[in-house]
């Protein structure tokens, strides 16, 4: 399958992935640092030492106050963005086909961006494939796209893969969580994976019928995931109040998210990916 259109890929080349705290990593790229380094961008002073060069040194601040000091720029660094993939049964068919499509764009946009990519699905029990550089956004997408044709199977483990993803090594970064969430553990997961100290996204990705079924009569609902079935009887009066809950629900997941400093935004399975991308992300800060 193709997985972004060549139009979209071209309009993502011009955007960013935002970071919202400042970064260590290792190699020259585009996002802020705690370093201080050789942009153009003015960061602040400091007391000059024997040895710094004295190209830095403020000379108008020394004629001004009698002071020797030398100006500090902002240094540049690569980011590490981690993409975790919910691959559990609930995201079967068309929200995988989304989820796998969101991951591509972002993966996309990080390494036109010289950032490091590593891709991890539930459960996490292997090693996470790493791309750099433009040049790997093939290889990203042919795994992404066998995790699309081998479907969704299986629980969440949410709260199993948060612990896996902070024990591993590397860089804070950015970890973007594409998921719908549809698990009790999915508390304990979020509040588990800004501990590291890096950014975090959650893309919360669900059906449109999920959050407003038009199923009405004497039905057997089954758990998409364990197989339970119930016996439920959906008039319009229910049907309402379902509705009224689900959003209830996706509204306290962005508040938590809120809460713990980390962006948020929903992706319906229907949803136009372009308009999704580059107008809604835009918006909330994630793309720039």
């Amino acid at each position: 399958m193709s997985l972004l259109e060549p139009q979209l890929l071209a309009r993502l080349e011009r955007l960013q992935v935002v970071t919202r705290r400042r970064l260590a990593g290792q190699l020259s790229s585009e996002h802020r640092s705690i370093r201080h380094g050789e942009t153009l961008d003015f960061a602040e002073y400091r007391e000059y030492h024997p040895g710094d060069d004295f190209r830095r040194i403020d000379y108008q601040a020394w004629a001004r106050l009698d002071q020797l000091l030398v100006r500090l720029f902002e240094a540049e660094d690569d980011l590490t963005v981690r993409l975790l993939v919910d691959t559990s049964a609930s995201m079967r068919d068309r929200k995988l086909s989304q989820a796998v499509r969101v991951a591509a764009a972002l993966g996309f946009v990080a390494l036109v961006r010289r950032d490091v990519v590593t891709l991890h699905t539930f459960p996490l029990d292997r090693p996470a494939p790493r791309f750099t550089g433009r040049h790997a956004t093939h290889a990203l997408f042919q795994h992404l796209e066998d995790i699309a044709a081998t479907g969704a199977t299986g629980t969440t483990p949410f709260a199993a893969a948060a612990r896996d993803l902070l024990s591993r090594p590397g860089p804070r970064g950015l970890t973007v969580v594409v998921s719908d969430l549809l698990t009790p553990e999915w508390t304990e997961g979020l509040d588990r994976l800004p501990a590291r100290g890096g950014d975090l996204v959650v893309v919360h990705v669900l059906a449109a019928d999920e959050l407003r079924p038009s199923l009405v009569g004497d039905l057997d609902l089954v758990d998409s995931e364990t197989g339970t079935r119930v016996a439920v009887s959906l008039s319009t009066d229910a049907l309402r109040r379902y509705e009224q809950l689900a959003l209830a629900w996706a509204d306290g997941i962005a508040r938590r998210c809120q809460q713990l400093g980390a962006g948020y935004v929903q992706v319906l399975d229907d949803d136009d990916l372009e308009q999704v991308l580059l107008g809604r992300w835009r918006t909330a800060g994630i793309l720039r």
